[in-house]
């Protein structure tokens, strides 16, 4: 009797996939969405988008502008 279990990798996911720029963006407060390289989280009570620049600045975005810019749910380098 043999107790090894047989698992196989999970297939990379390909960078398009990743890319939801087309979809919608998440509705749940908290949720986490990355743009050009910075994360942004979304504020629950004012429907918007906040995260920082470059110099740690704070921004904030609407679900519009995120689209506009393009938003993946993973970091890309």
């Amino acid at each position: 009797m043999s107790t090894t279990t047989e698992t196989k990798p999970e297939p990379a996911m390909p960078r398009a996939a990743r890319t939801t720029s087309t979809s919608a963006l998440p509705t749940a407060p908290c949720s986490v969405v990355w743009s050009k390289g910075h994360a942004y989280v979304l504020e629950g009570f004012r429907a918007r988008w906040v995260g920082v620049d470059d110099r740690g600045r704070p921004q904030a975005f609407t679900g519009a502008d995120l689209q506009r810019r393009g938003w993946t749910y993973t970091r890309s380098n």
